[in-house]
Parts: C-alpha cells; structure tokens; sequence
C-alpha cells in the first residue's frame, strides 16, 4: 500500500524544546556548554587589545579606557568564572574518560599544573600587570 506524501503526518519531536530543565545532569551539561559566551566576549577583547596595538598609542589609550568601564570588567569576571567552572567540569570528567591514576589525584593535580602555569605566566609576564 503506498501512501502519498501529502497525506503523510510532519514528523512531530517528541522532546520540547525545555527537555534539558527536568534533570539536573543536562542543566549542569548546558550550562557547562553556555560557558563559551562569555569566553567570546573575552576573545573579542584580546583581539580588538592586539588590533588597538599595531596601530598606535591612541588606538592603544582608546582600547585601555574600553577595558575600564564597569560593564566590560563585569563580563571579563563572568568569562574568568564561566572558564573556572568549565574547568572544573572538564577535570572531574577527565578520570572517567582516561582512568590512568585514582581520580582525586588526577583532578589535584591538574589544579596543580594549572595554578603552576598561572604562576609561570604572571611571573613571566608581572611587569606589565
């Protein structure tokens, strides 16, 4: 029996658009996902800082009194948190995905390794803060 296409149903979701709000996990999972918002704010300063560079100390000044008002360090504090919090998704993930050690001491020690690197940049890079 052939049926023809226009008397077939559409196709109808079964999920709603809101299924990610009935547990916990997938609010947890797009949250860690939403991080990346704030993040393209923060990648949009640094690459509008380095244009502003190459093209002189007023683009410069301009560029340096951007980065001061409220709402600009307001977002770069929600980026550091947002890119804290995927950090710490990502750790406690990583065991599951490559048990090569127990897990406490594979999440300590990439905070370690980070909180080390974090240091190494801001010793290196201290003069200009």
């Amino acid at each position: 029996m052939n049926i023809p296409d226009s008397a077939r149903k559409p196709y109808q979701s079964e999920l709603s658009r809101w299924w990610w709000l009935k547990q916990r996990y997938y609010r947890l999972y797009m949250l860690r996902e939403a991080t990346v918002l704030p993040l393209l704010f923060f990648i949009g300063c640094l690459l509008y800082g380095l244009y502003c560079l190459t093209q002189g100390a007023a683009h410069w000044q301009s560029f340096q009194l951007f980065m001061q008002q409220g709402w600009v360090i307001a977002l770069n504090l929600l980026a550091f948190a947002a890119s804290l919090f995927h950090a710490k998704t990502f750790f406690a993930l990583f065991p599951r995905v490559m048990p090569l050690a127990p897990a406490a001491l594979m999440i300590s020690g990439q905070w370690l390794a980070t909180l080390l690197v974090a240091t190494g940049v801001l010793l290196l890079f201290g003069g200009w803060l």
